[in-house]
């Protein structure tokens, strides 16, 4: 199949070179790769204005109309999926693969006190109202990476939704997980899958 149009979303405290291996992985696997930077200064923003920003780059670099597939890392999952859901995203979505994003809230976003970082808090009004029609991501084929041994999203098992794909990478850290070699490799082959296909 020819390359797809892929945007990578990353985290709350990262920059996009978080996303360099994987991107170069991407692109010379023939995908068009954007990656932007959600500005979400330590979750002082909240992850409404961040989604929105997330729709008005798509917009931008692809069209209104073109179909892509999504990549969030940490919070940049839980950006990804608030567009998908209440943005309009899903009607153009291919895939959705979110890596170690806190689908069920960490317990370490209380350790910061914006507006943004409380949404990711367990039992946020924020998440519960997301996890609430969690079923409409079914249709893109969702997978989730997470490691048992992550210390940023606490539990490491929130990083898990009960749809689609979980996919567990004993990776030691939270910020390996986008460089991972296991992680990547199947990245690459879940988008050399047809629409809504998975391995």
């Amino acid at each position: 199949m020819s390359g797809r149009s892929v945007v990578l979303v990353h985290g709350i405290a990262d920059r996009r070179t978080a996303f360099d291996k994987l991107e170069a992985r991407l692109r010379a696997a023939g995908h068009d790769v954007r990656t932007i930077d959600p500005r979400s200064r330590l979750g002082r923003e909240r992850l409404e204005s961040l989604a929105q920003r997330l729709k008005e780059f798509v917009d931008v670099r692809f069209g209104q109309h073109a179909r892509i597939s999504l990549i969030g890392f940490s919070m940049g999952g839980i950006v990804s999926r608030y567009y998908l859901q209440r943005l309009g995203g899903l009607q153009r979505a291919e895939r959705l693969i979110t890596i170690s994003s806190p689908h069920n809230g960490t317990r370490t976003a209380r350790l910061l006190p914006f507006a943004g970082a409380r949404q990711l808090r367990p039992g946020s009004d924020f998440l519960t109202d997301l996890n609430a029609d969690r079923a409409v991501l079914e249709p893109l084929g969702l997978l989730s990476f997470w490691t048992p041994y992550d210390l940023m999203i606490s539990p490491p098992r929130s990083s898990v939704l009960d749809i689609g794909q979980s996919c567990e990478v004993p990776v030691a850290l939270h910020a390996l997980m986008t460089r991972d070699a296991r992680v990547l490799d199947r990245i690459v082959r879940e988008l050399s899958q047809p629409e809504g296909g998975s391995l």
